[in-house]
């Protein structure tokens, strides 16, 4: 314990609780700050009592938190701020070989818990960081937990598609179940079926009414959507279909990990302005190919839509240097600087998508109106 690192922290810690750790944690500099006087928990008798029943206003239901771990603050916050809660306290370090190390900073017993984090770059610190989180929230006597994961890592290995290789995605839904998760809360899956892998209840939102509304904002002439692999048709038709507009498919073939070979386009994009719809951008050497398909094939423009703006490796780079108008994401995960300061690259929020599926699974009503 004394060769501990302070790597983040979370959220506000009160002075008290600060006091009440420091006399059993080793000793570590943090960013301090105190909480608004609202935000803390009445004392009295007649409050606590009330704290076992369900509030129609989630700012004061004390049977309600959220929590957030280090790979989105930003988001986490956001959310909060969007349901009028305030977000969790905590503690989350790392010792000097890179171990986490995380404390609850306020009592989570019988509390309807979510909690908030991506398994993005990188992914495996984040994964681990997770499953300690709930580790922590079980042996707390949280009520139930329900992890809130816009971005599922893993996901891309979803099936054997060659001789020994592993079937991550499943693996990482029985470690969620494992470590003690009741409930999960994802976005986009990178393939639906990935659902069944989990053991427990799955509530699996899609981004698409958020694009949908900015793509119609932007009025784009002649629009086509078009998938850019036929595993994404069904999410490219469902685009359409909300925009009213005809569906091209890109036929593709994968050589390697990362590595596409476009052969044609499927319908018609002549004089037309495209807009490619994708659940993950990587390393947007798809992507890129796919932008230099369509107009070979006389498309006017050619815009992107992605939920997952990954954007590993030469990503940026081959996106400033492509004749891509713009690619549309979302901040499931936090851009790295350099996409940041690409003009062409908009992020759209998806924080009330989530605060109003969070508001919905704790006062048990249904999620799939969000789907429109």
């Amino acid at each position: 314990m004394n060769n501990q690192d302070t790597t983040a922290v979370l959220s506000p810690i009160s002075e008290q609780a600060a006091e009440a750790t420091t006399t059993s944690q080793p000793a570590s500099t943090l960013i301090t700050d105190v909480r608004p006087e609202a935000f803390r928990a009445p004392q009295d008798g007649a409050r606590i009592a009330a704290e076992r029943k369900r509030s129609p206003k989630l700012s004061d239901d004390k049977r309600f938190k959220i929590f957030c771990g280090s790979s989105n603050h930003a988001l986490g916050e956001e959310v909060c701020k969007f349901i009028g809660v305030p977000l969790g306290e905590v503690r989350l370090q790392r010792f000097a070989d890179g171990e986490v190390y995380f404390q609850l900073l306020e009592n989570v017993r019988g509390v309807d818990v979510f909690l908030i984090q991506p398994t993005c770059n990188p992914v495996d610190e984040h994964l681990m960081e997770l499953l300690i989180m709930i580790d922590a929230l079980k042996r707390a006597s949280a009520g139930r937990i329900t992890v809130v994961i816009p971005y599922y890592g893993y996901a891309r290995q979803d099936r054997k598609d060659r001789p020994r290789v592993a079937i991550t995605s499943k693996l990482v839904a029985d470690l969620l179940s494992t470590a003690g998760a009741n409930r999960a809360l994802l976005v986009d899956l990178h393939a639906a079926q990935i659902q069944g892998f989990f053991n427990i209840p799955v509530d699996h939102l899609f981004a698409s009414p958020v694009l949908v509304s900015y793509c119609r904002e932007l009025g784009l002439p002649d629009l086509t959507v078009v998938s850019p692999d036929a595993g994404g048709v069904e999410r490219a038709r469902f685009f359409a279909q909300k925009l009213g507009v005809p569906l091209a498919i890109v036929d593709k073939r994968r050589t390697d990990i990362n590595v596409t070979e476009v052969m044609n386009v499927i319908g018609d994009v002549k004089g037309r302005s495209c807009l490619i719809l994708d659940d993950i951008v990587d390393t947007a050497g798809t992507l890129v190919k796919t932008v230099e398909a369509l107009y070979d094939q006389g498309a006017k423009k050619v815009y992107a839509c992605a939920t997952h703006a990954v954007l590993s490796g030469p990503a940026v780079a081959r996106i400033e240097a492509s004749r891509l108008e713009q690619l549309i994401v979302t901040n499931t995960i936090p851009l790295r600087e350099e996409a940041q300061k690409l003009s062409k690259i908009k992020v759209l929020s998806i924080a009330g998508l989530l605060g109003r599926a969070i508001e919905s699974i704790h006062m048990e009503t249904s999620v799939s109106t969000l789907f429109n």
